[in-house]
């Protein structure tokens, strides 16, 4: 039971140490509280856990303008931050993790602004029957965050500019461009800003959840933590990953998510797996990568592993219909 909770708003804009302050909050959350976390990210370019960099971001356009490519923890798909997007990030202990109410507190927030707002499968919360809010989740160690971005007035063309989503995403959403189907909330509410929208958020997130609200301040943020995970953050390897030389590659688009599997075979045994994928679920590819590492590279083995692994049956039964389609 929530007993206590937390606000932290943050005027940096750097992304490496703004996610950094984020995985910092999940792993200190208290027991029994909530923090919210309102931060922003100068023309960056934030891709999911698993997504392959150099597919989903137009890389050399957007370091040319001066703009960040980072990867965050959590699974989907890849998102543009500007300073006219607001991200929230609302962190707790598992046990007491609520989507319903903590998108209740985005609902609210509109409501208040007079802009009706509904929530709309599983991460996005829509206006006007468009879009201005995606959410991702992730978990760890008994702790949980779900975060996401509100649009308030962010530059669509660069948003177009930079991502590159594939073919196979653009006609399973059934649109032309990526301005057909979210909206900033400033089309709506042309007086809005991005202060108003954040104090707003403080505002909502308290009468959702019956509590005053505790500030934090950057004295209570352990630096050191902070300055290791910045270091993470911004590593070439996390951000790009690796590109593995493969055997095997194929993928599809599925209910679940965009997958591509990629798999270097030697001996006869698979090496090395990766899975590159927007699929919601972070632990999906690292799932199905130790399931397949080490494995003969015969069908049937293959599709053993996989359905002995940690995965939804749906995902399962894809990704073996995906690998016997390639006639191994």
């Amino acid at each position: 039971m929530i007993k206590r909770i937390f606000l932290y708003r943050t005027g940096c804009t750097d992304p490496y140490r703004n996610l950094a302050v984020e995985q910092y909050l999940l792993e200190t959350v208290p027991e029994d509280a909530c923090t919210l976390y309102l931060w922003q990210n100068r023309r960056t370019v934030v891709i999911g856990r698993n997504q392959n960099a150099w597919k989903e971001c137009r890389v050399t356009a957007l370091e040319m303008d001066g703009g960040f490519l980072a990867r965050r923890l959590s699974g989907g798909g890849a998102v543009f931050h500007d300073m006219g997007n607001l991200n929230f990030t609302f962190l707790v202990n598992q046990t007491d993790y609520d989507l319903s109410r903590q998108l209740g507190v985005i609902v609210e927030l509109c409501r208040t602004l007079g802009i009706p707002a509904e929530c709309s499968g599983r991460n996005d919360v829509l206006a006007d029957g468009r879009k201005f809010s995606g959410n991702a989740f992730y978990a760890h160690n008994g702790k949980q965050y779900h975060h996401g971005t509100l649009l308030v007035d962010v530059d669509m063309a660069a948003m177009g500019r930079y991502l590159s989503p594939s073919h196979a995403k653009l006609e399973a959403k059934g649109v032309a461009s990526v301005r057909s189907r979210v909206v900033n909330l400033r089309e709506l509410r042309p007086e809005l800003t991005v202060n108003a929208m954040a104090e707003g958020m403080e505002d909502a997130f308290q009468t959702v959840y019956g509590l005053k609200a505790e500030r934090l301040e950057e004295r209570d943020l352990d630096s050191g933590r902070i300055d290791a995970l910045i270091a993470h953050n911004a590593g070439w390897e996390w951000i790009y990953g690796r590109e593995l030389a493969c055997t095997l590659q194929c993928g599809d688009r599925f209910a679940w998510g965009e997958a591509e599997l990629r798999l270097a075979v030697e001996g006869g045994i698979i090496a090395q797996a990766a899975v590159y994928t927007d699929a919601m679920d972070w632990t999906l590819a690292p799932a199905v990568e130790g399931a397949l590492t080490g494995c003969r590279f015969r069908l049937e083995e293959m599709g053993q592993r996989l359905r002995a692994a940690a995965l939804e049956d749906r995902v399962r039964e894809d990704l073996c219909a995906l690998l016997a389609r390639q006639n191994i």
